[in-house]
């Protein structure tokens, strides 16, 4: 249910912030406003948001340094509104920890989406699928959103949980670019490849003892990615 969802929205252009409370609010989010990240920051510290929307450019802190700074101590959800398009500020932003990225002007409806896609946990967790996947050197245990390498635990954001879930449950298996998109972004996110490459390489720091010589994950040149799970 929405109404346990709490959504933090960091924006210095109050027009901006009014309309995207009150659209929240309407659909039963609760939602909370600063207007820039180091207001952001007390709040979330003091009311704990299960997801923020942040600015890109505001006073005093901006949207990459309160990335930065929440990706610090926390693995909550980020998306970062922005006028810049250029794909450099789409990589800089998701180097910097964000989960989405989104450009203004935006229709309320695609951010409401993009929302509900970023606060969907792991995908296919649910059903008659088992929770906790073993396979060679990782554990991963889909309800509790946690993860082993060599029995060493590994702090992931939401979105790196989610592409290595679904990794895990395809080892071996050569995972077009598309595919790998569609799984754990949504279809409309089929052609991001930025979004892709940005995670595969944070990825790969956190569980690769050489990230520039992957064992686990390998890249198929032009296709995309194939996963092998170690001993």
């Amino acid at each position: 249910m929405n109404e346990s969802k709490r959504i933090l929205i960091v924006d210095d252009e109050p027009q901006i912030a009014r309309v995207l409370r009150r659209s929240l609010t309407t659909h039963r989010y609760e939602v909370r406003v600063a207007a820039d990240g180091e207001a952001a920051l007390e709040l979330f510290n003091d009311w704990h948001p299960d997801l923020v929307i942040t600015d890109l450019t505001m006073p005093n802190m901006g949207g990459l340094e309160l990335c930065r700074r929440l990706r610090a101590v926390s693995s909550v959800p980020v998306i970062i509104l922005s006028v810049k398009g250029e794909e450099r500020a789409k990589v800089e932003a998701l180097d910097a920890g964000a989960d989405d990225y989104v450009t203004k002007p935006f229709g309320i409806d695609e951010l409401l989406a993009r929302v509900r896609a970023t606060l969907r946990r792991a995908p296919d967790a649910a059903g008659d699928k088992p929770t906790v996947i073993e396979t060679g050197d990782f554990r991963v245990d889909l309800e509790a959103h946690s993860a082993f390498v060599q029995q060493r635990a590994v702090h992931l954001t939401p979105k790196e949980f989610d592409l290595l879930a679904f990794l895990v449950q395809h080892p071996g298996k050569v995972l077009t670019h598309r595919t790998l998109l569609a799984a754990v972004w949504g279809g409309n996110y089929v052609e991001q490849t930025e979004y892709l490459r940005v995670f595969i390489g944070q990825l790969r720091k956190k569980i690769e003892a050489d990230p520039a010589s992957p064992r686990y994950i390998q890249t198929e040149p032009w296709i995309g990615y194939r996963f092998h799970a170690g001993e």
